[in-house]
């Protein structure tokens, strides 16, 4: 009886297999032909280089988010012919959320950026996706002697949360051609 039991459920799942499709392989999206495809669409996009709000170390995190973006558009493979243009611009904060309460000494700061994107279809000049994303990520302060860790420290958190700007970003545009809203 119970093996019946197994032995339908397994069934039931062999037949809903082909239900499914992954977000990012090959195979073209209802409808599609040969441009119908998401990493077409997704290698189509131009990402211009990223507007910063601040001077200082935030234009070398821009850089970080347009390549981690561009490596993810495209899986590493170049650029096809484009089709789209993506403007992104960013912000950062950097917060103290935890001091030794004897020394008033920063232990733990929160890393964030905040960042606005638009695609923007290049035939006819309208955007078609846009939106905000945010990234927060903590990072210890080691203290005065150890100051080179503290700068790596927080560039190791910039970089963090370059990579979580650049997966959401991906991860709408990749919505927006899957589903075309």
């Amino acid at each position: 009886m119970r093996g019946a039991r197994i032995l339908a459920v397994l069934a039931l799942a062999g037949l809903t297999a082909g239900c499914f499709q992954p977000l990012y392989g090959d195979r073209a999206t209802v409808g599609g032909g040969a441009d119908g495809q998401i990493l077409d669409k997704m290698r189509a996009i131009d990402v211009l280089p990223i507007t910063v709000s601040q001077p200082g170390r935030l234009p070398r995190v821009g850089g970080e988010v347009r390549n981690e973006l561009m490596y993810q558009l495209t899986g590493g493979s170049g650029a096809g012919t484009t089709s789209y243009i993506l403007k992104i611009s960013i912000a950062s904060t950097n917060l103290q959320i935890i001091a030794d309460v004897n020394t008033a000494r920063v232990d733990q700061q929160n890393y964030g950026i905040d960042a606005s994107y638009t695609l923007t279809e290049v035939g006819t000049g309208k955007p078609v996706v846009s939106g905000n994303t945010f990234s927060r990520v903590s990072y210890d302060t080691p203290g005065q002697q150890q100051r080179f860790a503290g700068q790596r420290g927080l560039r190791d958190a910039e970089n963090r949360a370059a990579k979580v700007i650049a997966e959401n970003i991906r991860n709408r545009l990749a919505s927006y051609f899957t589903a075309g809203t």
